[in-house]
């Protein structure tokens, strides 16, 4: 057989080797029927133990605390690896001029308003969808959208990096309120609340106030890093 057809055969059997398997574990599934049995208790079960009337936010709090807390340092480690690779922030664009007076204005107009959208986002995420990684992107698009109308004012990066690393330490600092208090880690403190109104939860609340602070901060530094390296002259 040419060695041409032997290199087209081996593709075709894996292929088919492959479909084979999807088709008998496709086959095993209980289709109807489906094993919701975490999805279940933890239905019956947060709104009495964790308080929040989001369950999404329950879970991603109060059960899968842990997961959270690795989510956010791998962005964490993102942002780092990205602005190392970029260079060091720098007046590289203070020369850059700025964008014309209905785009300054409408950044400027839209800067509260994508501040008070993402706090809201982040403090109500007990209550609605949404919540700390949602809000902290709207807070970063609102510090970020100004820098695109005037490039010549980006914010200060080491104020950024002050946020970024207090909301951080807010958020494990919380965690070990709550193994001090003879809880698990992240578990809601301060009270359940009333299901359903602002002040509720217990802590987590507060948490996903940490998370958005936290990611608003990385994005921010990220995305402002990124549009000064877009800027620098070629060497």
């Amino acid at each position: 057989m040419p060695t041409a057809r032997l290199a087209t055969l081996g593709p075709l059997l894996f292929a088919a080797g492959f479909a084979f398997l999807l088709a008998v574990l496709v086959a095993g599934l209980p289709f109807g029927a489906p094993p919701m049995t975490v999805g279940q208790a933890i239905q019956g079960d947060a709104a009495g133990t964790v308080g929040a009337a989001n369950f999404v936010t329950a879970v991603v709090l109060a059960y899968r605390g842990i997961d959270t807390l690795g989510e956010l340092s791998i962005l964490f480690a993102a942002a780092m690896a990205a602005g190392l690779v970029l260079g060091r922030p720098g007046e590289r664009r203070a020369g850059a001029a700025p964008a014309g007076f209905i785009l300054r204005a409408g950044a400027d107009l839209l800067f509260p308003l994508l501040l008070v959208v993402g706090l809201y986002i982040i403090l109500h995420g007990h209550l609605t969808p949404g919540g700390g990684f949602q809000g902290g992107v709207i807070l970063a698009a609102a510090f970020v959208v100004p820098v695109l109308a005037d490039p010549g004012r980006p914010p200060e990066h080491r104020r950024l990096a002050w946020v970024e690393g207090l909301a951080g330490a807010a958020f494990i600092a919380t965690g070990l309120a709550a193994l001090a208090w003879d809880h698990e880690f992240l578990a809601p403190l301060l009270g359940r609340g009333t299901l359903g109104s602002l002040v509720s939860a217990g802590t987590l609340p507060l948490l996903y106030l940490a998370v958005g602070l936290k990611v608003g901060a990385e994005l921010t530094g990220l995305l402002v890093r990124m549009t000064e390296a877009d800027g620098e002259a070629p060497r």
